[in-house]
């Protein structure tokens, strides 16, 4: 009798270690979305434009007058193309949401190793990944404090194009991607990514797949020379980043003219998180 109940215990210890063994990892599953966005967030749904200078209070008046009801603020970031904002403070940021903007937070940190522009090289992220991820999450977190971005606002990380089939460099990368995206959420931010669809988007989409934690949770892909949508972009999954989780760059660098002034500008599609402005 004794020698039976031993057998059965074996058979009930073997099965359960193979129900855990065989289960998905936590989080995988193919149809699994990423992780959403908190509660009380604010979000929109229309045209955007952006630009790497941010425009003077006059020049936003004017274009009040085109259908775009939002714009990308480049507001922080070691790898910021345009350093020198004249007119970027909390006093403008203000006035634009006093007029009616609503206002998408760009960051551009540091760059994947294998990014794909040759001006981006010499800020590429250091030997340790998380770390670096971990402190410019922070710096973005704190300078969106400074200019009067409030807590549940998103934060969109700019990730320029990158290589990201060669796999050390995918590894590094998404460490630091995550962990900018943990340090952000952990200060009651919204992360967003921004990236190339055939690049930093599809990778993120295949980190979603294979059950990988501490992803974005705003989607801003660039596909240019393609009719706006948000839900049809072949780089990700039908059912992830959605709803109101998604923006579709479509175009770059085109000049328009609304009420007297011309500005080179990037097309968006946008349904997702805009910035609360205190």
């Amino acid at each position: 009798m004794r020698l039976q109940k031993m057998i059965i215990g074996l058979v009930l210890v073997l099965t359960v270690l193979t129900v855990d063994l065989t289960a998905s990892p936590p989080g995988a599953a193919s149809d699994r979305p990423a992780g959403k966005a908190p509660a009380g967030v604010s979000t929109f749904r229309g045209w955007a434009f952006d630009t790497c200078h941010t425009q003077s209070i006059d020049t936003m008046r004017r274009w009040r007058q085109s259908k775009y009801r939002a714009v990308g603020v480049y507001y922080a970031g070691r790898g910021r193309a345009c350093k020198r904002q004249p007119h970027l403070n909390h006093s403008w940021l203000r006035e634009v949401k006093r007029m009616g903007w609503k206002v998408l937070p760009v960051y551009v940190g540091s760059q994947s190793p294998c990014v794909v522009a040759k001006n981006k090289k010499h800020i590429r992220m250091g030997r340790y990944p998380w770390r670096q991820g971990r402190n410019e999450g922070r710096d973005a977190v704190r300078t969106a404090k400074a200019m009067g971005i409030r807590q549940r606002s998103p934060l969109y990380l700019d990730m320029e194009a990158y290589t990201y089939r060669q796999k050390n460099c995918a590894h590094t990368t998404l460490a630091f991607v995550r962990s900018w995206n943990r340090e952000v959420r952990r200060h009651g931010y919204v992360p967003g990514f921004y990236s190339s669809a055939d690049a930093g988007v599809r990778h993120m989409d295949l980190a979603r797949r294979s059950g990988v934690r501490d992803l974005p949770s705003v989607m801003w892909f660039a596909r240019w020379h393609t009719p706006p949508h948000l839900y049809r972009e072949p780089a990700l999954s039908s059912n992830a980043w959605r709803p109101a989780r998604r923006i579709h760059q479509y175009a770059g660098n085109v000049k328009e003219r609304h009420g007297g002034r011309t500005v080179v500008i990037d097309r968006n599609l946008v349904h997702a998180p805009v910035a609360r402005i205190s």
